[in-house]
């Protein structure tokens, strides 16, 4: 009989291709990768050996994609020069901060290569609307150029607002350049919204687009998550609020967190565009999109972008030294919530220095996966003495972190291995009393319509909700 007529060769040649992928990959997997992340995916590979191999080949490495890593070492004497820059001026000195917080400020100036400025106005936007009226105001006062950039840039009221504005300023000569995500966003949405931005004079590109023949296509997994509003150089915006039309209280969404900047930190999240925009279109921003900044108010500030385009976790490094620091009062407001050993560690560490915890997410999420997986690590924090509320209205899409009424972080990221490691993120960390504590004061006010978690109620649910949220919690580095 011909060999590969028979049955029993094959199913020999299933079991033998199935063993092999499993001892080949419990040699490959663990290299330069975090045993929690090593187990899950060798857990998944063992169970389903040629799935997994197919899963691990497609999303196993957080590593760019060879033409976008060639783009970002053209990039890199362009951005030194800019850092450069930046240092020389006088307001670039380390303005007098809180000696338990320099390691923080050093840190985040050695990953993200960005210094701590003084001289900047930081005011925090909690109204969503309010939010879209100032962005569509200062684009609306613009004189020079406008660049935008977002994860979700819906086809909705407020995405047509938005673009409307963008319209009348290139319509008088202001050159407006916007970056969208094309996961995030949709490849259909993107199909209707960038010809009619060009039909415009709006210069629009698509970040991390799709596509197996596409020069720099990316990974699916490998989002630009960063929402970056800068007008003329002098006023910027981020936060975690996309443009897409607000719910109301009685929708499904609360993401109402928008930091508006003036000052020396305005050209770090121009330079942080700049380089998403030479990425995606090749063209390198002139020297007049940095200009001259004025001293604006007194808040020292630094921003920190973080992604696959940088050799470590920069965001996941900045807060894990931010808690070490703590010493009296940390408020963490996420959505997500997928952590690692380390910050488990480190919150764990604050609430014994005897720092007051407290850690409010989202009660519904919009993954039942993710929210199984989530799930699983409430006991571990409560044990810890973590305070765990759970936000009941709507989803809880805010993120920002505040340390001892002296740090406020404001930015795009989640708590969450994503975050860390696949998405490319800003943040902006303001070292000023009076800004923590008014975002302080925000976090309480979700608090409030929060549900605290009580460990002895928590405990008693019944087994067959824990085992599943174990299991998921197996995967959890995966997501």
């Amino acid at each position: 009989m011909i060999p590969w007529r028979d049955p029993a060769f094959w199913a020999e040649l299933f079991v033998i291709s199935d063993w092999t992928i499993r001892i080949v990959m419990a040699g490959v997997v663990p290299f330069r990768r975090a045993p929690s992340a090593a187990v899950a995916w060798l857990l998944f590979i063992f169970a389903f050996p040629w799935i997994g191999l197919a899963a691990y080949l497609t999303l196993g490495s957080w590593r760019l994609p060879a033409a976008r890593v060639a783009q970002y070492d053209r990039l890199r004497g362009r951005l030194t020069e800019l850092i450069a820059h930046m240092r020389k001026d006088p307001r670039a000195r380390r303005p007098r901060i809180k000696p338990e917080f320099e390691g923080a400020v050093m840190l985040a100036e050695n990953l993200g290569h960005l210094p701590i400025v003084g001289g900047n106005a930081v005011e925090l936007l909690p109204d969503y609307d309010g939010t879209i009226d100032r962005i569509v105001t200062d684009i609306d006062g613009a004189g020079r150029h406008v660049h935008v950039q977002y994860y979700i840039f819906a086809d909705d009221t407020v995405g047509q607002r938005v673009m409307a504005a963008l319209g009348r300023a290139a319509g008088r000569g202001v050159v407006c350049r916007v970056l969208i995500d094309t996961v995030g966003t949709g490849a259909r949405t993107l199909r209707r919204l960038l010809p009619q931005m060009r039909a415009l004079g709006i210069q629009a590109h698509e970040s991390l687009p799709l596509g197996l023949f596409r020069r720099k296509a990316a990974r699916f997994d490998l989002r630009n998550h960063r929402k970056i509003v800068v007008v003329d150089g002098t006023v910027a915006y981020t936060g975690s609020q996309n443009l897409v039309e607000s719910l109301g209280d009685d929708g499904l969404w609360n993401d109402e967190m928008v930091v508006r900047l003036e000052g020396p930190v305005v050209l770090q999240l121009q330079g942080t565009f700049a380089a998403d925009w030479f990425i995606e279109s090749d063209e390198m921003l002139p020297d007049d999109v940095f200009p001259e900044l004025a001293a604006c108010g007194t808040v020292a500030a630094q921003v920190l972008p973080s992604g696959p385009g940088f050799p470590v976790g920069n965001y996941q490094h900045l807060l894990l030294s931010l808690l070490h620091g703590a010493r009296k009062r940390v408020i963490l407001t996420t959505p997500y919530f997928i952590p690692d050993e380390a910050l488990l560690q480190a919150l764990h560490t604050a609430v014994l220095r005897g720092a007051r915890v407290d850690l409010v997410v989202s009660e519904n999420l919009d993954s039942r996966f993710v929210a199984l997986a989530q799930a699983s690590y409430y006991d571990d924090l409560l044990e810890f003495g973590v305070h765990v509320h759970r936000y009941r209205e709507r989803f809880l899409h805010a993120k920002h972190v505040t340390i001892d009424d002296e740090v406020a972080v404001i930015g795009s990221s989640n708590l969450d291995i994503r975050s860390f490691r696949l998405n490319n993120e800003v943040s902006v960390v303001c070292y000023d009393a009076h800004v923590a504590s008014q975002l302080r004061a925000e976090a309480e006010r979700t608090m409030a319509k929060a549900t605290p978690l009580v460990a002895a109620q928590w405990a008693k649910r019944s087994l067959a909700p824990q085992l599943v949220e174990n299991l998921a919690r197996l995967l959890s580095p995966l997501l």
